[in-house]
């Protein structure tokens, strides 16, 4: 980056340009007080919460639809509806990869963002246009007499679907990577607001939830699905808008080519020398000057010990190419990306766990007595309200209550580290799935007792039995989700942001994908020699409370690894004001335990000859 002119100097003789490497859309360089911070947050937040409305109103009561509509059994209706949900969070995987490496991060997300509109468009049309929308089945017909969708409507129904996915395929991995990139680490007070970032943007996406929850769910199952989809199509449109005015303030980062390319580099370099020792000195690998880092405006990361064998990468040999010869930061930034996976496999059962509150719990909620007074009946979708909720309310108290206080004893500005607090949201999903079990027994046995054994006939038992698990599992979510996604944003290198994010919904994808592959595995196996099964189009004949002691164990299981593979992280080192790691208090670093505050130069980032004098002089 080239250097600050005199006319660039603001109050207190400082230079008032961003330090972390963020520009201009144009690329030029951009003015802190004008840009960034909760200002341009503010147009990110309001863009989530209108579009976490449009997604969740259509994903929460999906498995209704494929049911009452479609017509597709327990267990076929619910894997499609995980198969869609774990598309739409795996996706981004290459929506990161374009970005990082092509489009940088707001040309994808807006190219991105009319692909979804283009979905929800078409599939608002799906349920409304008379000749794409599925049969109506006429009041006292059975489901089986029932007229059956032709094979364009279906396919046109799950081309929409599909379209959106591909479209929030390069919305979620950025959008969020967007506003942490909206505070400079360089700055001790943007820094600080940073750490509440992640709280406040879950807490906006479950604002949006909420509204989609109750309000839409009650629409599409009382109104009609077209008003239903309608408006949630519009919401997004809204929430587009609201993104692109904002435009002027958003600070932006460079594409700095692809991250997965440069991590395959390392490897390969590092097999293709795999009989090559070590140095001793880690300063005889190759690596390049602060010059060069500084003119590419990128940051340099020292060696650390961890993940050696991929040191071989840095080894100076005759071939300069990049196939065989990696610098030491590339090789860091590798490192940084590798051991993240071991978390990143333990947050998948939760994922599946949580799945089960979007299809079966709610195939449940229609068995049960719904009614409210005697005109009026809870959807059983709504039950998800009270997964959002509570973990709206554990975000507050955790923000504003739980962290001042036990950071008092800590001395961690996040009051506890980012995989204590995603340990403990693995032991309440463990709880969670207990009580599931208890609730689906007396379910039940009311059922037995009272000799309800029809498909349809309704067990004489509140469709609030159902809300301590939910309940819990927002509380566990507020622990989880939010860990998971500073988390991987946190420990990614700063030219792999968005792959990090991406870390973050593969973990919903694959733990969806994954919830496909139990559900279908356990009620075929659950069927074998003449066996009735567990999981049947009739839930009250079923045992889904097996099922559910069975993803308990799972959970109890899942702990365990967790606990072992957090106990071996090694933190990064970040960044801070003078250009430096710093390490909070309790976290374990690459340079080891700290008992407190503890510069380290991990990390550094020079923006000009003047910088790199500053920092000479300060080695």
């Amino acid at each position: 980056m080239g250097k600050v002119e005199d006319n660039s100097v603001v109050e207190g003789g400082r230079d008032d340009y961003t330090q972390d490497g963020t520009v201009s859309l144009k690329g030029r360089p951009i003015l802190r007080s004008k840009t960034g911070r909760w200002r341009a947050c503010s147009f990110i937040v309001v863009y989530e919460v209108f579009e976490r409305m449009a997604y969740y109103g259509i994903a929460t009561n999906l498995v209704l639809f494929l049911t009452n509509e479609l017509h597709e059994g327990t267990v076929t209706s619910s894997n499609n509806v995980t198969n869609w949900v774990g598309t739409v969070w795996i996706t981004p995987i290459l929506g990161a990869y374009i970005a990082d490496a092509y489009l940088g991060r707001y040309w994808t997300f807006v190219n991105a963002s009319a692909i979804y509109l283009v979905g929800m468009t078409l599939l608002t049309l799906a349920v409304s246009v008379p000749a794409l929308r599925p049969p109506l089945c006429g009041h006292g017909v059975k489901e089986e007499d029932c007229k059956r969708a032709s094979n364009l409507q279906v396919a046109t129904f799950y081309c929409a679907l599909y379209i959106i996915a591909i479209g929030t395929g390069g919305t979620k991995p950025n959008i969020s990577t967007m506003g942490a990139d909206q505070f400079d680490d360089f700055e001790p007070k943007e820094r600080t607001q940073k750490l509440s970032f992640f709280n406040w943007w879950m807490f906006s996406i479950f604002f949006g939830t909420l509204f989609s929850n109750t309000f839409l769910i009650y629409i599409q199952d009382n109104v009609g699905w077209a008003l239903g989809y309608g408006l949630p199509t519009l919401g997004l449109a809204v929430s587009i808008f609201v993104f692109l005015v904002g435009t002027p303030f958003y600070r932006h980062k460079f594409p700095s080519g692809s991250p997965l390319t440069r991590i395959a580099m390392v490897i390969v370099a590092a097999l293709r020398k795999w009989k090559v020792p070590l140095p001793n000195d880690p300063n005889e690998l190759y690596e390049l000057s602060l010059e060069e880092y500084a003119n590419s405006g990128k940051f340099r990361i020292d060696h650390t010990p961890s993940l050696r064998f991929l040191d071989k990468a840095a080894i100076k040999t005759e071939s300069t190419s990049p196939w065989m010869l990696s610098p030491v930061t590339q090789v860091e930034e590798a490192k940084q990306m590798i051991k993240m996976l071991p978390i990143l496999v333990s947050t998948f059962i939760p994922t599946t766990t949580l799945a089960q509150a979007h299809t079966l719990s709610i195939k449940q909620g229609t068995t049960l007595h719904r009614s409210i007074g005697p005109h009026f009946q809870i959807p059983p979708a709504c039950l998800s309200a009270f997964v959002t909720i509570f973990l709206l309310t554990s975000l507050i108290l955790y923000d504003r209550l739980f962290v001042p206080t036990i950071r008092k004893y800590t001395h961690n500005p996040r009051g506890i580290t980012l995989l204590q607090r995603l340990g403990i949201g693995l032991v309440l999903h463990v709880l969670v799935m207990i009580i599931a079990f208890f609730a689906e027994t007396k379910r039940l046995e009311v059922a037995r007792e009272n000799h309800i054994f029809g498909k349809t006939e309704i067990v004489p038992l509140s469709i609030f039995v159902l809300l301590p698990q939910y309940a819990l599992a927002g509380v566990a979510e507020s622990f989880v989700e939010t860990a998971k996604l500073e988390f991987f944003y946190d420990q990614a290198p700063e030219g792999m942001k968005s792959l990090g994010t991406s870390y973050f919904t593969t973990s919903v994808g694959i733990g969806n994908f994954l919830s496909s592959f139990i559900l279908t595995t356990v009620s075929n196996y659950t069927k074998r020699n003449g066996q009735k099964g567990w999981i049947l189009d009739n839930l009250n004949v079923s045992h889904l409370d097996y099922y559910y002691a069975f993803l308990a164990v799972l959970s109890f299981l899942n702990l365990l690894f967790f606990t072992v593979v957090a106990k071996s992280f090694v933190y990064n080192s970040e960044v801070s004001g003078s250009n430096r790691g710093l390490v909070f208090e309790g976290e374990k670093s690459s340079n080891g335990f700290v008992g407190s505050v503890n510069v380290t130069p991990n990390v550094m980032f020079v923006r000009d000859e003047k910088d790199k004098e500053h920092l000479d002089h300060s080695s």
